[in-house]
């Protein structure tokens, strides 16, 4: 769960499956994954989760193979036509 705060009214809202408002003139609204705010640089996230990908999805073997895989030339055939 995210916990986001107004900095106008100084009220946490925690994310939840029912719309929650701070009732503030800045109307900060959190509903389900959703944030919305008349000026969102008014809201705080305080808990956020962050999406890390740094992480590669390829092994080390994997991107020499990819690498060399690049690197081949393309064989022409010759046909005999007839």
């Amino acid at each position: 769960m995210l916990t986001y705060k107004c900095k106008e009214c100084n009220r946490e809202l925690t994310t939840s499956k029912k719309l929650q408002c701070c009732g503030c003139p800045n109307m900060m609204t959190v509903e389900e994954n959703k944030i919305s705010a008349l000026d969102l640089g008014k809201v705080i996230s305080l808990n956020s989760t962050k999406n890390d990908k740094s992480h590669d999805l390829l092994t080390r073997n994997d991107l020499e193979y990819q690498e060399n895989r690049r690197k081949r030339k393309v064989r022409r055939l010759d046909f005999e036509v007839r």
